[in-house]
Parts: structure tokens; sequence; C-alpha cells
């Protein structure tokens, strides 16, 4: 390999993901997501509001205590001619001291802010004099001694004087250490979650077997199904499953309906072709065996002219048989049907048959609309229903006779018409239901024929969401040749600004 060889060679390379590309999902997964993240983001929040809690509970017992201390110590503070005098006994004071844990602190502190007894470095409450005979009883704050936090509780304690002026206020304060209120709060967050990291586990292993359990039904469904045979095309049971999977398995009995229809479809479709392809093959196995067996040059061009004209039919038959195959799996009606004119739709299949015309020495008109009239079609099933309706009229006229074909549009009824008639025989009352049928045919009927076009022309209609209805023609002139009208009425679309375009042509 030359080097430039080397520089063009490509090198396959798995095509690239779609970022729009939908990714299969878990049911189970998704569920239990919903159902866990929550539980998840929602522990850490109860972990933080149980420790705010317990803080607040083990402060209450705690604050208790100190508002008596500063009860007691305050009833021991009393005025004597204008003297601060104080009956703090040892006891009183030792019990002060008794924590072995917390550091209590206490101090007095006489009208001018005199030091009267107990630490003098005690921070003081920052309070104006107004705060402080407003608001009577022991109050408590968060302070600092020593660099350490501290809960201070304090009350200032009104001194009587003899000469019944103003009372003066002694400041009465009382101070400990935080540590006995942090292991109260541990032990209570202790004894609170520690519970917690036991029965999560368990949470979420009733979680998960719930959730298994919930949707162990869809196991059972799947595991049905796939017990079925694959010819067994019959409905699920649906009071077998759940109320929540009944839809589901409404929607999937329809699909099989669907499909169950369609397979038979098919099978008659396959059915029918064989049946209706024995004819022309035998016969065009007969007459090639007779051309064979034959000298004379009449008899073998005789055999071979039957033979075409067996082929011919049988040419035709599989065409007919891939229309109405075509026309059965058409999506439904309105799903990929486009605005056409179908003026110029009718005027242009006219046109393709008027050669035809002249070689059965039929007169085939066409009667064009004042005002283009549109339909929401498919242009090519259209045109294929259109010649099956002049392949029909122009078979059943005879040699002389008239077809026409007529389109006309009624914006006050909402309808378009595409007409067909003829010159013919006609058509029976009791027979203008079968006609559609496939491969029937009105007995004593001669003319050649498949018995399908018609069968093609009401499943495109069906399609297209119009009606077909046969009349005696109006415009016969001879009572044994009444004649036939094919009216197909199609449903106008809504009027919209798109409608002011130009409609797409079919040439």
């Amino acid at each position: 390999m030359t080097p430039s060889q080397e520089t063009t060679e490509l090198k396959y390379q798995p095509p690239a993901l779609d970022a729009d590309e939908d990714i299969q999902h878990s049911l189970f997964g998704e569920i239990l997501d919903w159902m866990l993240a929550p539980l998840l983001l929602l522990w850490p929040m109860s972990i933080a509001i149980t420790y705010l809690v317990a803080k607040s509970i083990a402060n209450q017992p705690f604050d208790h205590a100190l508002e008596d201390s500063v009860t007691v110590l305050a009833q021991q503070v009393r005025s004597v001619d204008g003297q601060l005098i104080k009956h703090l006994s040892g006891s009183a004071r030792d019990i002060l001291r008794a924590d072995d844990i917390d550091n209590v602190y206490f101090q007095i502190q006489g009208p001018s802010g005199e030091h009267i007894d107990g630490d003098r470095d005690m921070p003081q409450p920052v309070l104006d004099d107004e705060d402080k005979t407003s608001s009577g009883g022991v109050r408590f704050r968060n302070d600092n001694m020593h660099g350490t936090p501290v809960r201070v509780a304090f009350a200032y304690v009104q001194l009587e004087r003899s000469d019944g002026s103003t009372p003066q206020l002694a400041l009465v304060q009382v101070a400990e250490t935080l540590e006995k209120r942090a292991q109260l709060a541990n032990a209570i967050i202790k004894g609170v979650i520690l519970p917690q990291f036991i029965v999560l586990p368990i949470v979420l292993a009733l979680v998960w077997f719930a959730l298994a359990r919930g949707l162990s039904p869809l196991a059972q469904l799947q595991e049905r199904i796939r017990a079925r045979a694959s010819e067994d095309l019959s409905p699920i049971a649906s009071n077998q499953v759940p109320e929540e999977i009944s839809p589901l398995v409404g929607s999937l009995n329809e699909m099989l309906a669907r499909l169950s229809q369609n397979i038979d479809m098919q099978k008659r479709f396959i059915a029918d072709a064989a049946h209706q392809m024995r004819t022309p093959l035998a016969g065009m196995r007969m007459q090639s065996e007779l051309a064979l067996r034959q000298t004379d040059e009449g008899e073998i061009h005789r055999s071979l002219e039957q033979l075409a004209k067996s082929s011919e039919a049988a040419t035709r038959l599989v065409n007919q048989l891939l229309a109405l195959a075509r026309a059965e799996n058409q999506q439904p009606a309105g799903s990929a049907l486009l605005p056409l004119d179908l003026g110029e739709l009718a005027r242009n299949v006219v046109q393709d048959w008027v050669q035809a015309s002249f070689a059965h020495r039929i007169d085939l008109g066409y009667e064009e609309p004042a005002l283009p009239v549109q339909i929401l079609g498919h242009g090519t099933m259209l045109r294929e229903l259109l010649s099956n309706l002049i392949d029909n009229a122009m078979r059943y006229t005879p040699a002389g006779g008239s077809v026409t074909v007529r389109v006309r549009g009624d914006e006050q009824a909402l309808h378009a018409y595409l007409e067909v008639e003829d010159t013919g025989p006609g058509i029976a009352q009791g027979e203008r239901e079968r006609v559609f049928e496939r491969f029937y045919r009105i007995l004593g009927n001669t003319a050649e024929g498949s018995g399908l076009g018609l069968a093609i022309v009401r499943e495109i209609a069906q399609q297209h969401g119009a009606e077909v209805d046969i009349f005696n023609n109006p415009r016969a002139t001879q009572p044994k040749l009444p004649g036939a009208l094919f009216r197909l009425t199609f449903p106008l679309p809504p009027a919209s600004p798109e409608q002011d375009e130009e409609p797409p042509h079919y040439g």
C-alpha cells in the first residue's frame, strides 16, 4: 500500500449517540431514587433539628438551677442605714462552689458598682437604668469569663432606704460554664441518633422489599407473555393484574387485536392471491404445452396469442393485488395526507387513459370544477383509486359509449365530490354493496377483470375518510343501458391561511 493510499484509508467508526436519544430507565431504580433521596436528604436535617432541640432541653434544668441560685443569693442581700448587708453563710457559699465539672462564679455589687462579694472580674450586664427597673426578676445572658463561654443569671435587688427616698439597686449574678450542658445535650443526641443508625438500614431494606413486591405483577405479566405461543394473540386477562396496570394491559390487548387483524388480512390476501393466480398460470401452462405440440404455424400463433392474453391477465392481477396490499397497509386517515388539488389530479389521470379510450372506442371526458377543489389526500393512492374507477367503467361500457369524470366542490356542505359515470349496463340495487368485496363478480358478467378494482377503491376511500356511493347514471338515454355513477364524497379541510398558497401539482 502506498503512502497516499494509507492517508485515504477509511476506518470504521461507530455512530455517535444522539444527545436526544432516549435512554432506557429502570422503573424500580427510579422509584427507589424518588423514595430514598428525600429520606437521605431529610435525615441530616433531622439530626440538626434534634441537636437544636436537645440543646434547648439541656439548657432548661440548668437555667432553673441558676435562677434558684440567684434567688437564694438575692434573699441574703439587704440595706441597713444605707449600708449593704449580706448574710451569705459558709454553707451557701459551699453550695455555689460544689460543682466538680462546671466552674461556678458569683458576684454581688452595690448600688454604686462597688464590689461586695464574689468574683471581681465577672462581666457586667449592659443595661440602662430604665431596663434595670422595668424588667424585674431573674434574667439570663451568654457571656465569656477568662476566655470560656458561660451562662449568666442575674437580678437587681431593690434596697429600701430609711428616709423614704428612691430605692437603690444591687446586682446579684451567678455564672457557670457549659460543660454539663454539653454533656447532657450529647447524651440526648446519642440516645436519639444511635437508634436511627439501626432503624435506617431496616427502613431501606423494607423499602426495597416493598418495592420489589409491588413491582412483581409486572414480572409475572412478563413471564405470562413469554410463555405464550408465537401464534397466540388472544387478549391478556386484565383481572389478573393490579388496577394500576390495567390500562397498560388494555392498550396491549388493543395492539394484539390490531396485530391479529393484520395477520388475518395478510393470510386472507395470500390465500386469495394464490387462488386467483392459479387460473391464469394454469392457462399459460396449458397454452405453452399446446404450442409445443403444434406443428402448424397458424395454430402455434393462436396458442401464443392466448398465452400473451393469459400473461397480461396475470400481470394485471398481480398489479391489482399489490395495489390492494398497499392500500390496506396505509396509515390511518389523516396521518400522512397533504393538501392537493383534486381537479388537477383527476385531469392528469384522465389524460393517462385517453389512448386506452381510443382503443375501446369510448368517449372519455372530463368536467373541470369552476374553482380549485383542495382536499387532504395521498396523491399516489388517489391516482390508483381513480384509475381503477375509469378502468372499471371502460370495461363495462360498450363501444360507442361514454365515460365522464367530474370534480366539484360544495363549500356550504364542506364536501368535495369525485364522480365517474358511464353508459354501461349499470349495477343492480342488490349488488351495489357486494361489488366492493374482493374477487366478487356479478353473475352473467362476461367482461374481463379480477374482481379487485372496486375493493381497491373502497380501501383507499376509507383511508381518506371518504364515502363511496353507486347510483344509476341520470344522463343515460337507453333503458337497457342505465349506466352507473360512482360518487366519492371527500371532507373539505378547514379553512386556513395556507389555502391561499399554490397547491402542489401532480403531473
